[in-house]
């Protein structure tokens, strides 16, 4: 209800405004009631429905403030030919409407607000001297469809009255968008133009395809020219297509001054595009509106062509009416009667065809002079704009807007009782014909012209749009032409639509190419824009992107396992690191744990060709093997650091170190307890000690030993395994292979258990270090625990501060380290007695010293080893056979070697 209040004090404003002069300003009457008489220009046909038509025949121009004088409107008079004969040719079409007749009252709106509304309300009421103003005047109304009006004022004020009744009125030329946006409140207001929202989009595609993202924008000073400027910035800015370097408007008093600072402004711009204005500015290219482009003709002259040659423009979708120039010939005011409607206007556009005049002159339209008419002049053989039909563009739209009355009349009386979609499924009848129900069918009009033009309205009674291109072609004789060049529409899965035929684009620069047209050139590959403080999006400075990522719209970063290249312009994949057998510190590695195996080799190769020999028997020839066995595999073990990371590699690597490690320094520890248990045995009541450490407690304490690293590194696997890992935080442009050691605290305990057995054979090995040599090996094993203590001290330092692959190296070369340092102290000065010294390889060399050691084993003379005291004890514990295997009897078996036989006779 409030809706319908509102309406009726917009139609009272309305007609307040136009109709006060005329109406008391007394109340109201609440009846219908006749004004003053007041007879318009119309064309009349009868027939069984009537269609109506506003068009501008006439229009004035002020004389001075009180005269105005009226002038014939040729192209508003083809446009009413135009509705005349799209009636007729539906009458003769036996498929559209049959046994229906259409008629038609068109009207001359004079280019006036209140003329027009006056028709309009005329054509609603069926009687031209009465106005509707209360609801109490009821009845069909003649005509059930309304083609016009072009103007904005009269469409708003037109459509908010017929919106009242539901009267249909279709636009053939308003394209205003801000006051139509809204179909609830204009509820029976078509149009067969697109809006201007869709214009400027169009606009919008241009500047896209040719890369013009910064351009200047004249309009006129009023509301039609700053709403289009605010609509072009805002898509501007939704698409981010481009910006406007300024915004001019000008004036409608051609201020001189005013001019000339705008095209001072356009001078200055480094925008090459302006849409559009038309002074003396060279070198820029123009994009017209729909507007300026409807005025090409009266802008292509010799003095404007050279600046506005090359102009880029929307134009109203031009179409094909075969038959119309037929029709246009048939006009002859001879054959009107002479109370026939329309003869009038027939007159008027005779005379000012044939530059005649009929007697009388109609009065106040033309004045007198010249040749008599005589109404049977040939148009053919004049001159004459209504005949020039090949630029039919807003004639294209009424033939569409009749079209479509005429096809939405159609499909209502095509229906079938009970089928239907008003209430109970009733159908619209020709006889009892209401204006709403034909616009039931006008919103849900589809059918296609036979120019190929798809039509239909959406549901804000805007047609399926589409634009002509036009394009400003300066010929080389000096004349012009406005030619298509391309179109743009609106697809229903592509949006807007542009199709340009670039080759047949005229450019007025001598390089016959578009210009360019932008703030700032694009950023080459591998930088990012940067916007300039207080300018215009489009306007960036191009800084270069930062490791890692690329980009030239905004740095993005590669993915984990890429990297920018140089150029920063696309992600190459990161190089990938370890310590390789391919590079030189894998090699140096490689090789020398393949030397310090094959020097293992060598050395238990030796041991075991002189195994009878004294030096090796003298210092228990099995744990010697054994311990060149662990050494071997400590040198192979470091090979497992050396290659790409794999799940096998990283879970053996550590546990094969730490077995092998444990293995050789339980062998050690072993050794040093033996050279312990025969010193405690030599002492006065220590022969216990080397019964209960034989061979087999020498071999179980190894083994024992060796088991207990082993389940320490059982536990680390199961608990947390070691794996490979791709680390991509020590250097960003590589990918780091390495082995994760899974828990810290596994590493830790294998490595402190290492430690544990080292620092107890040192410890032992330091106590007895001051025991005579022929005995015992303390002296190198203490020497050689220093060494390997301090490398695996040292390791632990640098490989906490040891990155990516340099960590397994470090691992590698302290393995190796200390493997050649065990070799070299426990192994080097034997093999040098063996090989280089065999003289002093005998048991008197290795039992004694000179006179030293004469009298040991034999005659038990001279000083013991021990203390420089005879000892009767010490002796004849020596001669009982006294060993660290508690398997001889006699005097000299087994004192340090275990389970070797006595060093006899040499």
């Amino acid at each position: 209800m409030s809706s319908f209040l509102q309406s009726n004090l917009l139609l009272f404003i309305v007609l307040y405004s136009y109709f006060s002069h005329t109406i008391p300003s007394s109340l109201f009457p609440s009846s219908c009631q006749l004004q003053e008489q007041f007879h318009l220009n119309r064309m009349q046909k009868s027939g069984d429905v009537i269609l109506g038509g506003l068009f501008p025949v006439h229009f004035f121009s002020s004389v001075s403030d009180l005269l105005f004088t009226s002038h014939f409107y040729v192209q508003g008079f083809r446009l009413a030919q135009t509705m005349a004969f799209a009636i007729d040719e539906i009458n003769k079409n036996s498929s559209l409407l049959p046994n229906v007749t259409v008629g038609y009252t068109l009207y001359d709106n004079c280019a006036e607000l209140g003329i027009g509304f006056r028709g309009a309300l005329s054509l609603a009421s069926g009687q031209e001297e009465q106005i509707i103003l209360h609801n109490t005047c009821v009845g069909n109304p003649p005509v059930v469809g309304i083609v016009g009006d072009s103007s904005s004022t009269r469409s708003i004020a037109i459509s908010s009255v017929l919106g009242l009744y539901r009267v249909p009125m279709v636009s053939f030329q308003f394209n205003h968008r801000m006051l139509f946006y809204d179909h609830q409140k204009y509820p029976s207001f078509f149009r067969t133009i697109p809006s201007d929202a869709f214009q400027v989009r169009a606009m919008i595609q241009i500047l896209k395809h040719f890369g013009w993202t910064w351009a200047g924008l004249l309009i006129t000073d009023d509301d039609y020219g700053l709403h289009a400027a605010r609509s072009l910035q805002s898509e501007l800015s939704v698409s981010g297509e481009g910006c406007l370097a300024y915004i001019e408007v000008l004036p409608w008093d051609k201020d001189t001054d005013e001019l000339r600072r705008i095209v001072d402004v356009m001078k200055k711009s480094t925008a090459h595009v302006v849409i559009i204005e038309r002074q003396n500015v060279t070198g820029l290219q123009w994009l017209a509106s729909e507007g300026w482009t409807a005025t090409a003709a009266v802008l292509q002259t010799p003095q404007l062509m050279p600046y506005l040659g090359g102009t880029l423009g929307i134009a109203i979708r031009r179409g094909e009416i075969p038959g119309l120039r037929e029709f246009l010939l048939q006009i002859r005011p001879d054959l009107l009667e002479n109370n026939s409607y329309g003869k009038t206007m027939v007159n008027e556009f005779w005379e000012l065809t044939f530059q005649c005049r009929f007697a009388p002159a109609p009065a106040g339209w033309v004045e007198g002079g010249g040749a008599l008419c005589t109404g049977q002049e040939d148009l053919e053989n004049v001159n004459t704009e209504i005949l020039d039909i090949s630029n039919l563009r807003p004639e294209y739209n009424v033939y569409k807007a009749v079209y479509a009355l005429a096809y939405s009349l159609d499909d209502m009386l095509r229906c079938k009782q009970g089928r239907g979609s008003f209430s109970g499924h009733s159908c619209g009848t020709l006889q009892s014909l209401e204006p709403w129900q034909l616009l039931y069918y006008l919103e849900r009009v589809n059918f296609t012209t036979p120019f190929g033009d798809q039509v239909s309205f959406d549901e804000n009674g805007d047609v399926v749009p589409i634009y002509d291109v036009m394009n400003w072609l300066w010929l080389p004789d000096g004349s012009t032409k406005v030619h298509n060049v391309g179109e743009v529409k609106r697809s229903a899965f592509k949006g807007e639509e542009l199709i340009l035929a670039e080759d047949k684009i005229f450019w007025n620069f001598k390089s016959n190419k578009p210009p360019r047209s932008v703030c700032s050139e694009s950023c080459p590959p591998g930088t990012h824009m940067v916007r300039k403080k207080g300018e215009p999006k489009c306007c960036f400075d191009c800084i270069p992107c930062s490791e890692g990522k690329v980009n030239s719209l905004e740095c993005t970063s590669c993915p984990e396992d890429f990297w920018s290249n140089p150029q920063r312009d696309h992600c190459v994949p990161k190089n990938t690191e370890f310590l390789s057998y391919h590079e030189p510190l894998g090699i140096c590695l490689t090789a020398t744990s393949l030397l310090g195996t094959f020097i293992c080799a060598v050395v238990l190769w030796i041991f075991m060709y002189h195994r009878r020999t004294p030096i090796v028997r003298a210092n228990n020839s099995e744990l010697s093997f054994q311990l060149l066995l662990s050494l071997k595999l400590c040198f192979l073990c470091s090979l497992l650091f050396i290659g790409r990371p794999r799940l096998w590699t990283c879970q053996l690597r550590h546990a094969a170190f730490g077995i092998s490690f444990v293995l050789c320094v339980s062998c050690i520890l072993v050794k040093t307890m033996v050279v312990l248990a025969v010193f405690k045995a030599s002492k006065p009541g220590g022969g216990t000690s080397l019964k209960w450490f034989g061979p087999v407690q020498q071999r179980g304490t190894v083994l024992c030993l060796t088991s207990i690293q082993a389940a320490i590194c059982t536990a680390w696997l199961v608990s947390a395994s070691p794996a490979p890992h791709k680390n991509t935080q020590y250097q960003n442009d590589k990918i780091v292979y390495e082995c994760t050691v899974g828990s810290t605290v596994g590493f830790a305990v294998l490595l402190g258990y290492i430690g544990m057995l080292a620092a107890i054979s040192f410890l032992i090995a330091f106590l007895v270090r001051n025991l005579p040599d022929s005995f015992n090996e303390a002296k190198l094993i203490t020497f050689s625990m220093l060494i390997f203590c301090a490398v695996w001290v040292a390791f632990v330092l640098v490989y906490i501060s040891s990155p990516g692959n340099y960590a397994d190296a470090v691992e590698a070369f302290a393995i190796l380290a200390s493997s050649f340092g065990l070799l070299i102290t426990l192994f080097g000065p034997k093999c040098y007695i063996i090989l280089m010294r065999p003289e002093i390889n005998t048991r008197k060399a290795i039992m004694g010293r000179g006179a030293e050691f004469k009298h040991f084993g034999n005659s038990g003379k001279g000083k013991l080893p021990f203390n420089g005291k005879k000892s009767t004890s010490s002796r004849n514990r020596l001669r009982e056979g006294q060993s660290s295997g508690g398997e001889g009897r006699k005097t000299g078996q087994k004192i340090c070697c275990g389970r070797e036989p006595e060093i006899n006779n040499k």
